[in-house]
């Protein structure tokens, strides 16, 4: 009799020790864990740390609550001014309501996924190339905006959108290539045509300051003499006054003033005219 109330008390035992060992669950730091009971959801969501459930009656999904990082596949679409272009981009959400995220949604990943590639196709059309280009912060605000929308009845958080690369075709690479150096050429020649400018106006004030003071000129042709000297080179600088050179075109110009400027003086024999007129009139008196 003993040995059967033994028995019947270490059944018992083992059959307690079972149950609790498929009715002990550990839910993680980063999880939280949902529970159905007979098919309904039961209670709240179970926090981390251990847990215990109804075997056999209830069943305990656990939700990964971290940051999901989601590639979405490159997209391509015509922009708002008719540029073919392929765009990619990623984006990082987590859950923050886990019986919203098995409840309302079939699978919450997949769902995301799908709206982030609907969004983005919806960005591209609206947008014009030069805004894919170089204005992605607002585009990534407006792409985050698209997707959180319906993520939040899901129990999803967007929590950051990113356009990682924006392919264009090879014919509007070498356009834009193009443009590029076309617009890099026009400052180029607008910064040079400003120094000839502003040397110009140098130039121009220090013409009215060695006009004003002729000796200037003469030691501005000494210090570029010196200049040309310093270098070992065979080059010989010989100054020559301009009045000669326009006394010598005069000249050409004009060969009877020449003349006269070469006449001998009184002493060599030959009278002016002038005096001998005078004598004449003298003698006739």
């Amino acid at each position: 009799m003993v040995q059967v109330l033994l028995t019947v008390i270490a059944v018992i035992a083992g059959v307690a020790v079972l149950y609790a060992l498929s009715a002990a669950r550990v839910v993680k730091q980063y999880e939280r864990g949902v529970v159905f009971r007979l098919g309904r959801l039961a209670g709240t969501v179970r926090e981390p740390g251990f847990t215990m459930v109804i075997p056999f009656v209830d069943h305990l999904h656990k939700v990964n609550m971290q940051i999901v990082t989601l590639p979405v596949p490159a997209q391509e679409g015509i922009t708002r001014d008719n540029v073919t272009v392929r765009v990619d981009a990623v984006v990082y959400f987590k859950v923050v309501d886990a019986a919203n995220a098995l409840v309302r949604v079939e699978d919450y990943r997949f769902a995301v996924s799908q709206m982030a590639q609907t969004s983005l196709r919806s960005i591209i059309g609206k947008s014009d190339l030069d805004d894919l280009l170089s204005n992605r912060e607002k585009l990534n605000q407006g792409l985050e905006l698209m997707i959180d929308s319906p993520a939040v009845g899901w129990g999803v958080q967007i929590d950051r959108v990113e356009i990682k690369d924006v392919s264009l075709p090879d014919t509007m690479k070498r356009s834009m290539a193009r443009q590029a150096e076309a617009d890099r050429e026009r400052r180029a020649r607008i910064i040079n045509a400003d120094a000839e400018y502003q040397a110009s106006k140098k130039l121009a004030d220090a013409a009215r300051q060695m006009e004003e003071q002729p000796a200037a000129l003469q030691l501005r042709l000494l210090q570029t003499m010196v200049a040309v000297a310093a270098e070992k080179n065979s080059t010989l600088v010989l100054p020559f006054p301009v009045e000669l050179l326009r006394f010598l075109e005069r000249a050409q110009l004009d060969p009877s003033a020449v003349a006269s400027r070469a006449a001998p003086p009184h002493g060599d024999g030959a009278a002016p005219s002038a005096p001998a007129a005078g004598s004449r009139d003298r003698a006739g008196e």
